[in-house]
C-alpha cells in the first residue's frame, strides 16, 4: 500500500506549504497539553514539542506517516511563543526591533516502526521600529497566532531587514528539508 501522510497540525501555514509542493495529506490534530514541555533551550524545546505532538496522534494504518511540527522564536536565548495580550506582543516586537533573533522549527516524522526528529534554525534581523509602527501592528490581528508576535508571510514582513537561512522555516515549516526527509518514508509530491 502507498504511504499516506497525516499532518499533525492545525496550522494553516503548514497546510499551505504542503499544498504548495503538492504533497497530499490528511489533518489529524494532536490532543496534547503542550504546557507539559517546560524545556527552556529553544532548539531542544521544538524537538521535544514535535515529538510530543507526534506521540499524541494515533496511527490508524501501517501505511500512515505522521508529520508534526513546532516553531519558536528565540531572542537572547529567551523563547517567544504566541503572545497572550497586546502588552505581551508590544514587549516582544520592541525587543526584536533593530536586533537579530533566531527562529527554530522542529519536525517529527513517525511511522509504526520509525521516528525521526529534525530541527532547522533561521536568523532574522529586524529594522529598528518606532513606537507608532509597533502600536499600529499590535492593533491588527496578525501577531496573536504566531510565535514571536509576527508573521514574516504577512504584515510582519515589513519589519524584516534580512534573514539567514530558510525563509519557510520562519513561516513554520522548513519545507524543502521536510520534502527531502518525507521522500525517505515514501511520501512524495504529486509531481514526483
Amino acid at each position: 500500500m502507498e504511504p499516506k501522510l497525516i499532518l499533525g497540525s492545525s496550522s494553516p501555514r503548514r497546510q499551505e506549504l504542503l499544498k504548495q509542493v503538492h504533497i497530499p495529506f490528511t489533518i489529524r490534530k494532536p490532543e496534547a497539553d503542550e504546557s507539559q514541555i517546560t524545556e527552556q533551550n529553544p532548539e531542544k524545546k521544538v524537538a521535544h514539542l514535535a515529538q510530543f505532538k507526534s506521540r499524541h496522534i494515533n496511527l490508524l494504518d501501517s501505511n500512515e506517516v505522521i508529520l508534526s511540527a513546532d516553531t519558536v522564536v528565540s531572542f537572547q536565548n529567551k523563547i517567544f511563543e504566541k503572545p497572550k495580550s497586546k502588552d505581551e506582543a508590544y514587549h516582544m516586537i520592541s525587543l526584536l526591533s533593530g536586533s537579530i533573533h533566531d527562529v527554530y522549527s522542529g519536525f517529527t516524522i513517525r511511522t509504526n516502526t520509525e521516528e525521526k526528529t529534525f530541527v532547522e534554525r533561521t536568523e532574522v534581523e529586524f529594522w529598528p521600529l518606532d513606537k507608532q509602527d509597533i502600536q499600529w501592528y499590535i492593533s491588527t490581528d496578525d501577531p496573536y497566532d504566531k510565535a514571536g508576535a509576527y508573521g514574516i508571510q504577512s504584515i510582519g514582513a515589513m519589519f524584516v531587514k534580512q534573514i539567514k537561512g530558510d525563509y519557510y522555516n520562519v513561516v513554520g515549516l522548513p519545507i524543502s528539508r521536510v520534502v527531502k526527509e518525507l521522500t525517505k518514508f515514501g511520501i512524495k509530491s504529486e509531481y514526483n
